[in-house]
């Protein structure tokens, strides 16, 4: 029988766990220490244009002479290399990964590793963890005014993965005018604050004549945080040879609006920018 001075073999294996969620948390915080401002792009549901937002905001971002990285660790459906129009692969050498750059930004995103884009990436929870921290462990970002992460949809294992491991200034949650997006972007609110952590802004994303407008807005009052802005239903988005601020002026004007209102945000919440 184990004694208090002589642990059993659970108690062994839990410590040793510890340990190695320490030591590699620790690992992650010391790789990112050159990194200035680690903002999540997050949603409740697929489909609202997360990755869209994500994108164009670091583009318009570097656009604007800020050193931008973009981390995709949507890692069963990585759709960032596509959104930037980006072919080249990073670097791999001696187990650190070089980012590929698009744009003015370094990104990386599990799209790079796969042999076929139409492939599906069939993981359980544990090697999706994996992945998500070996991206955080391996990456050489350099130095950085903004990392931005474009986080899975959901509030199930990988976006907790993330918000458990990596040391995130805020998130900015994008959702869609209808009722049912809105109901899951507070659904994803509340687990970010149940971890607390900051939620720096409400992008509505796909408003106009369609879907309606005003209730990203109106999702914002009642959770008390910032409205970052409004993106319109535009044609332009059908281009997808490069992020559509590169293509559309109207839609350029949109992302300076929500780049400046996120800095003011991230300055109320004491992240210098």
């Amino acid at each position: 029988m184990a004694t208090p001075q002589q642990p059993n073999a659970q108690q062994n294996a839990r410590l040793e766990q510890i340990r190695r969620q320490w030591a590699q948390k620790r690992q992650i915080t010391d790789r990112l220490a050159s990194v200035r401002t680690k903002i999540g792009v997050y949603s409740g549901k697929g489909g609202v244009g997360k990755t869209t937002v994500a994108c164009n905001l670091a583009t318009i971002l570097a656009k604007q002479g800020e050193r931008v990285g973009l981390l995709d660790v949507d890692i069963d459906c990585p759709n960032v290399t596509r959104v930037m129009g980006i072919t080249d692969k990073p670097d791999y050498r001696d187990g650190q990964i070089s980012p590929a750059e698009g744009h003015g930004v370094k990104v990386v995103s599990m799209a790079f590793f796969q042999e076929n884009e139409d492939e599906a990436i069939i993981w359980r929870g544990p090697m999706i963890h994996n992945a998500i921290n070996q991206f955080l462990q391996s990456t050489d970002w350099g130095e950085l005014d903004y990392l931005i992460v474009d986080l899975p949809p959901g509030t199930s294992d990988s976006p907790l993965t993330v918000m458990q491991t990596l040391p995130m200034d805020g998130f900015v949650v994008v959702s869609t005018p209808q009722d049912l997006a809105i109901i899951d972007a507070k659904r994803c609110i509340n687990m970010i604050r149940k971890l607390n952590l900051n939620v720096v802004g409400i992008v509505e994303n796909y408003a106009g004549d369609i879907f309606g407008e005003g209730a990203g807005r109106q999702l914002a009052e009642d959770i008390d945080a910032p409205f970052l802005g409004s993106m319109s239903l535009n044609p332009s988005y059908r281009d997808t040879s490069r992020p559509t601020v590169l293509v559309d002026d109207t839609v350029s004007g949109e992302y300076v609006s929500v780049a400046d209102e996120l800095r003011r945000s991230l300055k109320a919440h004491g992240r210098e920018t």
